[in-house]
């Protein structure tokens, strides 16, 4: 798994992602239709440069091609002198082909992404400038974008809230979601990791009660996803892709802090969520998507897909059950053969059915289609090493 999930970093995603970089008006193209016609003057998410620069920033660790360097640079530069608003602070939603203001919205989520990609940039290249710039962005969150109930979703560009219109779906709209909350503690894990300031570790402990307290729901084997204000459940959905992604960044973060008690808390869920995937969710060589009031949706979803493979091996490292290993590695043979778009200058599909025909029509790259979840499969098969999970 390790050598195959090297070729496909170095052979498939990096020369893919490379190619889009936009030398004219900066950053990278935003938009790739299915055919693999490319819109350069399609709008650029900050969202998709932000995980490019996390993606070419954690490909220079993995493999130390130190060409690697200006792709990561340009998508800084873009970061800093375009998503970020100098006049408020916060990284806007989405820009223009040019790097013109499109979407204000300062979203949570955004910021979080903003931070997890400029901490590995600074890990990768000890720009100290970007460490400031991820330092000033965590103020940011902590000042505007969280309150007594927790992080807050959808912000103006003055950090008033807004309607949550982007990370709602499936007919609510969420005043909090399981999704923010677990891309904040990504991105504090990524900080910390980097600065070991004692304010973040803090903020990691309090997510990771969070997610065992009230967004963990033991009955059900399960994260909750979506809340109103008060962090009541809004929906019966069962994420499967999330979830098998919470037990692996969760387990990520226990090895960040160190910290005992949170391990000792935090384990039986994450086994939990691992084994309940497993029994539900994998089937047919591969993960569905969700199960929405009972009705499972049997897309198999890219960057589900993704996650899967690193998640049960993962669970596989920590437990030593084999049929987490053999589930990884099927997974992964299931994105070779379907997932992956074998036509000349293609990268994956959005989705598959469970027999692994592809959905023609919808885009290779749009602002949430990016080199984060299966660029990070890649390196995180190639850094773990054997049974006991160390790096």
């Amino acid at each position: 798994m390790k050598e195959q999930a090297r070729e496909h970093l170095t052979k498939k995603l990096l020369p893919f992602w490379e190619k889009l970089k936009d030398e004219e008006k900066g950053g990278f193209y935003g938009w790739m239709d299915s055919d693999l016609t490319l819109k350069k003057d399609a709008v650029k998410g900050c969202i998709l440069n932000n995980r490019i620069l996390w993606f070419f920033s954690n490909a220079y660790l993995a493999l130390g091609d130190g060409k690697l360097a200006a792709y990561a640079d340009h998508a800084y530069a873009f970061l800093r002198d375009h998503c970020y608003d100098r006049e408020r602070g916060g990284v806007y939603w989405s820009l223009d082909c040019e790097g013109g203001v499109v979407d204000s919205t300062k979203h949570t989520y955004n910021q979080a992404f903003a931070v997890y990609a400029l901490s590995s940039y600074y890990r990768a290249f000890g720009r100290k400038e970007a460490l400031e710039l991820a330092k000033s962005l965590v103020d940011t969150i902590e000042e505007k974008c969280f309150d007594e109930y927790g992080y807050k979703e959808a912000l103006d560009r003055d950090f008033v809230p807004v309607e949550n219109d982007k990370l709602s779906e499936n007919g609510v709209m969420a005043d909090r979601t399981m999704n923010t909350l677990l891309h904040v503690l990504e991105a504090y894990t990524e900080y910390y990791y980097a600065t070991k300031e004692a304010r973040v570790k803090k903020k990691l402990c309090w997510m990771l009660d969070v997610i065992a307290d009230k967004i963990y729901n033991p009955v059900l084997h399960r994260q909750e996803v979506f809340f109103d204000n008060d962090m009541n459940s809004l929906i019966d959905l069962h994420s499967y892709g999330h979830d098998i992604e919470t037990a692996w960044l969760c387990e990520r973060t226990l090895d960040v802090i160190g910290d005992d008690a949170y391990r000792k808390k935090l384990t039986p869920v994450i086994r939990d969520l691992e084994d309940q995937i497993y029994k539900v969710a994998y089937k047919n060589h591969s993960l569905a998507n969700e199960c929405e009031r009972g009705k499972v949706d049997e897309r198999r979803i890219w960057w589900v897909q993704a996650e899967a493979v690193v998640g049960f091996y993962n669970a596989w490292q920590h437990t030593g059950e084999k049929r987490y290993l053999e589930a990884s590695k099927d997974i992964w043979e299931f994105i070779q053969k379907y997932v992956v778009d074998h036509r000349e200058g293609g990268e994956w599909f959005w989705n598959v059915d469970q027999n692994g025909a592809p959905e023609m029509g919808r885009p290779i790259v749009e602002p949430w289609k990016c080199p984060y979840h299966n660029g990070r499969m890649c390196m995180e098969i190639m850094r773990r090493d054997g049974e006991d999970g160390k790096e």
